[in-house]
């Protein structure tokens, strides 16, 4: 039985850092914000709160994960929320519509929006980043349409309790709101690492080309992608409006950042090198921590696009850095022999 080369130290312990060390890092940042900040950071409030908080971000990052699995971006994400949320509200509060139909006619549109922009990228054959930035213009379009740039407020009986306990209610002490972050992780995982879908898509996101030449239909996978995005979409939008109990529709572009940043820092961990949904929980975990020690500290207004614009720069420069090691990293294979020229007759 043969075994396995051993990997040198340098290299061993640069595959844990690269696994393990976003997860690390969470836990010094949390450890440096309780030293700093000992009555009010490592208390359950504030525990409790963080996750309450960061729980529609953290959904959002799971849904931009997808497409990135298959190397396509869905800039769409944060107009969708926008539009997801206003429709929620409009539905329910002013529609009186029973608000289990208004959350599965918005979690549905989600799902066509999600159709709309993979057909686009994939049959009109228009880059990911652009195709989705003129969708997600036009869903912003449609939001003002709807709410006529106002913003929708519910009448004196206000929303249903039950709506609101989407977001409100708790669950073995803890928010329920993170619960569905859990649990969304948890589907994804399987979805990505256990399923052949999840399969197809790597190998999409890899190797286009290589992927058509296996058989694997590339087109159908990739609108199945961004049809995935589109839903959990739709979810983050229904949570946002349980939360917040007013229809602003500017309110989705302040999400578009921060979940970019958790799906692109998320592929630098747990499975470096790809978009993973552990790492980007992970990932999001980081920011968490960040954020509210930051806002704690009495950090001025500008420092939180501050932190999320350097975050995403280094996860951007990390997840490249990663692929790039990879790369290298695999065993070369040896050139293969040309075959002999043909011989000429005269």
């Amino acid at each position: 039985m043969t075994r396995s080369p051993r990997r040198p130290p340098g290299r061993r312990f640069g595959h844990l850092l690269g696994v393990y060390g976003l997860l690390a890092l969470a836990a010094l940042l949390f450890l440096a914000f309780s030293l700093a900040l000992p009555d009010t950071y490592p208390t359950l409030d504030n525990i409790s709160a963080v996750l309450s908080n960061q729980s529609i971000p953290a959904v959002l990052a799971l849904g931009a994960t997808i497409p990135i699995a298959t190397a396509k971006f869905d800039l769409s994400i944060g107009y969708g929320l926008g539009l997801a949320h206003v429709m929620a509200m409009q539905l329910i509060a002013v529609d009186a519509w029973p608000w289990p139909l208004a959350c599965l006619v918005v979690v549905l549109g989600g799902a066509v929006v999600g159709a709309f922009n993979g057909m686009v990228v994939e049959f009109a054959r228009i880059d990911s980043f652009i195709a989705t930035l003129g969708t997600g213009s036009i869903l912003y379009a449609v939001t003002g349409w709807v709410t006529d740039g106002a913003r929708i407020v519910p009448g004196p009986h206000g929303l249903p309790a039950a709506f609101t306990d989407l977001y409100d209610s708790r669950f073995l002490g803890l928010p329920v709101s993170a619960c569905y972050v859990v649990l969304l992780t948890a589907l994804l995982w399987l979805l990505l690492e256990r399923l052949p879908l999840g399969r197809y898509l790597y190998v999409i996101g890899s190797n286009p080309r290589a992927a058509e030449l296996v058989g694997i239909p590339t087109r159908r996978y990739v609108v199945h992608a961004f049809v995935g995005s589109g839903v959990v979409v739709g979810i983050a939008g229904v949570l946002l409006a349980a939360q917040q109990r007013v229809g602003n529709p500017s309110v989705g572009l302040d999400y578009l950042l921060p979940a970019f940043v958790g799906a692109l820092l998320g592929s630098t961990t747990i499975r470096p090198g790809r978009a993973n949904a552990v790492g980007t929980l992970v990932a999001v975990v980081v920011l968490a921590i960040g954020l509210a020690g930051i806002g704690q500290l009495g950090a001025r207004f500008w420092a939180i696009p501050l932190f999320n614009g350097a975050t995403l720069l280094v996860a951007v420069g990390m997840a490249g850095y990663t692929a790039r090691r990879q790369v290298r990293q695999r065993p070369k294979e040896p050139p293969r022999a040309l075959p002999d020229p043909p011989k000429v007759t005269s």
